[in-house]
């Protein structure tokens, strides 16, 4: 059954990279390896995309009474 879970693991040692790359091979598990800059992980354009899908499904639920939105005030005050 396909899942929509992510996990993230951040080795710290050559040796923590190749065996998380062995079990994850071994589990026949798709993965891809993306290295870190100093302003730390920038999104992909599937995040970017992933994101705004997920805000405007949440939006319609919002117009449907399905979800209590933010008040601009409630949202202000979090920043």
């Amino acid at each position: 059954m396909p899942t929509k879970n992510i996990f993230i693991a951040r080795p710290t040692t050559t040796n923590q990279i190749n065996a998380l790359k062995a079990v994850v091979k071994a589990l026949n598990v798709k993965f891809e390896i993306k290295k870190e800059t100093s302003r730390g992980s920038e999104p992909n354009k599937m995040e970017i995309l992933n994101s705004l899908q997920q805000g405007i499904r949440e939006m319609k639920l919002i117009q449907e009474g399905k979800l209590k939105g933010t008040s601009l005030k409630e949202f202000l005050d979090e920043l």
